[in-house]
């Protein structure tokens, strides 16, 4: 019985300093750093930061005898470049393609606004349409350093579109009720 003990324990005593030392997976319980890959941070950013970008706000009502509201506020630049169609991923090194020396042009093609119809979850309300082209010029770097070094640089021009459409709320031709909803909406 004494040598069956002694050996278990000498076994139990191999396992323990064995998973001590060297490349043991789960050395650090559940402290172990698990290894991410870069690019799970971008996905999470575009999942989770700008989330408004493709929502419709909702404004203030139209009011008679005021001028119609234009649309003033072109698509950020981050907005256009989050349009734009994402850089092929490539291995550090071996082939990697960059955007440098961006320009982005931005036209007004669409300012219009609808009659006043009904929408689910708002009520009674006037779409107004802006549309932009942005024009983008950039310059595109393919690089690669192995097996022998490489750099080819072309300048490109990307179109991309993009709808900027808000709703206004429609509370009829009364003057009065028009000041009353802009005033609970904006606070001034």
């Amino acid at each position: 019985m004494s040598w069956l003990r002694r050996h278990l324990l000498l076994l139990a005593a191999a396992v323990v300093l064995g998973g001590s030392v060297g490349c043991y997976p789960l050395g650090m319980g559940f402290l172990t750093p698990v290894p991410v890959p870069p690019w799970v941070t971008e996905r999470m950013e575009e999942k989770y930061a700008h989330r408004n970008d493709g929502k419709a706000p909702i404004m203030p009502p139209l009011r008679n005898g005021y001028p119609d509201p234009i649309c003033e506020d072109p698509p950020t630049d981050g907005e256009v470049l989050r349009a734009m169609p994402r850089v092929p991923r490539g291995s550090p090194y071996l082939y990697e393609t960059f955007r440098d020396d961006i320009v982005i042009v931005k036209n007004r093609l669409v300012d219009k606004i609808d009659p006043p119809r009904f929408f689910p979850l708002v009520g009674m309300a006037q779409l107004h349409h802006c549309h932009w082209e942005c024009v983008i010029y950039y310059t595109e770097t393919v690089q690669s350093d192995y097996p022998f070094p490489m750099k080819v640089k072309k300048p490109r021009t990307q179109v991309i579109y993009i709808d900027k459409d808000h709703l206004h709320l429609y509370v009829g031709p009364n003057p009065e009720s028009q000041r009353q909803t802009t005033l609970d909406l904006t606070k001034y």
